[in-house]
C-alpha cells in the first residue's frame, strides 16, 4: 500500500510496507512520519507555500557527564593513603629495629636475637617502597604531594667547574631515540653555580628532568622515578652523544643495621633515629594530603544521580565479556584494599 503527505507545494513519500499475505501484520519497514516546519523568519501566514519537511527529532542519548566531579581526586587519595600505610608500616619496622639495636648495644640477648629479623623485614619494606607507597615517597622517604617520587642523578663531566672553564659553551640536550627533540642551554663567562643551574633547569624542563645544586654546590639532576630507566638509558648532548649517569644514592644508610663492632652499632642507630624523624615528617605530609582531598571531596557535591550513572557505566562494562572491558576492570582493581574502599566510602 503506498501513500503520500502532501503540502500546498511538497509531496513527500511515506511506504509502508505490510504483511502481504492477509494484509494483517506488523509494518516491516515504516519510517517516522513527517510533520511539516515554516523556514526560520517566516510564519504560517505569510509564508504558507515555503515550508520544508522535518523528521521528528530522536532524544539524544543522555550525556554522561560529571560536571562537579574532580578528575584527580580519586587518585589523589589513593595515591596519599597508599603512602600513609606504607609510612605507617615502615616507621613501625623503624621503631622495633631502634629498640632491638637498643637492646643489643646494652648487651642484651633478646636484642641480638631480633635485631637481624626486624633488620630483614625493615629491608623488605624499603626495597618494595616504589610498588607499595602509592608513588609519591621517594628514596629519601620523603612524601611529595602532587608530585610523583623523584631520582636523583648527575651527568659525568657536567660539573660546575669543568662549565665555567668552558664557557662560552652551548650544550644541546635530548631524551629519545634518534631525531628526538633536541633543546640548548647557552652558559657564558662568569656566570655563578646556580645561574648554570637555573640555565639547565629550563632548558631540560620540556624533556622531563630538572637540575639544581645538592648541598655541596654540585650539579645534581632529577626525573620521576618511572622516567628514570628511559632518561638513564638515552639521554644525550650534541657532539657528545649518549652520556653516562650516576643514580645519587639516599642520604639515609639503612643497610648492614646491626653489623660490626658497638661503634658501628651506634653509629646504625643514628641513622635509624635520622630515619624515623623524616617518616614522621613524611606521615604528617601525607596525612594532611589525604586531609586535602577529603575537603576537595566534600566541595564536589557529587550528586545521587552522578553516582548511579557511575555504577550503571560500572555494571555495563563488568556484564561485557570483550578484552578491553575486562582488562580495563581488572586494572582499576589492582591494588585495591579493603581499608583503602572504606577510607573512599568515608569521605561522603
Amino acid at each position: 500500500m503506498d501513500t503520500t503527505l502532501r503540502t500546498a507545494s511538497t509531496t513527500l513519500p511515506v511506504t509502508t510496507s505490510v504483511n502481504p499475505g492477509n494484509g494483517v501484520g506488523p509494518a516491516k519497514t515504516v519510517p517516522a512520519p513527517l510533520r511539516t516546519q515554516p523556514l526560520p523568519g517566516t510564519t504560517s501566514d505569510d509564508a504558507p507555500d515555503t515550508r520544508v519537511a522535518v523528521r521528528p527529532a530522536v532524544q539524544a542519548p543522555q550525556r554522561r557527564s560529571h560536571a562537579n566531579w574532580d578528575n584527580r581526586l580519586q587518585s589523589d587519595v589513593a595515591s596519599a593513603q597508599q603512602a600513609r600505610e606504607y609510612l605507617d608500616r615502615v616507621a613501625a619496622q623503624l621503631e622495633s629495629v631502634k629498640a632491638a639495636l637498643s637492646a643489643k648495644i646494652a648487651g642484651m640477648k633478646s636484642g641480638a636475637r631480633d635485631l637481624e629479623a626486624r633488620a630483614r623485614q625493615l629491608g623488605a619494606s624499603i626495597a618494595a617502597r616504589s610498588a607499595q607507597a602509592g608513588g609519591s615517597v621517594d628514596a629519601q622517604l620523603a612524601f611529595s604531594d602532587g608530585e610523583p617520587a623523584q631520582q636523583r642523578f648527575r651527568i659525568q663531566g657536567l660539573d660546575v667547574a669543568t662549565l665555567q672553564s668552558s664557557a662560552p659553551l652551548s650544550l644541546a640536550f635530548s631524551v629519545g631515540g634518534a631525531g628526538g627533540p633536541q633543546l640548548a642551554a647557552s652558559l657564558e663567562p662568569g656566570m655563578t653555580a646556580e645561574e648554570i643551574s637555573t640555565r639547565l633547569d629550563r632548558t631540560l624542563a620540556p624533556l622531563g628532568v630538572r637540575a639544581g645544586l645538592d648541598k655541596q654546590n654540585r650539579i645534581e639532576f632529577r626525573t620521576a622515578e618511572a622516567n628514570w630507566p628511559g632518561v638513564r638509558d638515552s639521554i644525550a648532548i650534541s657532539g657528545r652523544g649518549r652520556v653516562a649517569t650516576e643514580a645519587v644514592s639516599p642520604d639515609l644508610k639503612l643497610q648492614d643495621i646491626g653489623t660490626g663492632n658497638a661503634e658501628a652499632l651506634r653509629q646504625s642507630l643514628r641513622e635509624v633515629v635520622q630515619a624515623l624523624e623524616r617518616v614522621r615528617r613524611s606521615q604528617d605530609a601525607a596525612s594532611a594530603a589525604l586531609s586535602a582531598a577529603t575537603l576537595r571531596a566534600a566541595q564536589s557535591e557529587l550528586s545521587a544521580d552522578d553516582l548511579a550513572i557511575s555504577a550503571q557505566d560500572f555494571a555495563t562494562t563488568a556484564a561485557s565479556h570483550d578484552y578491553e572491558s575486562l582488562l580495563a576492570i581488572t586494572s582499576a582493581l589492582v591494588g585495591v584494599s579493603r581499608e583503602r574502599v572504606l577510607a573512599l566510602l568515608g569521605l561522603r
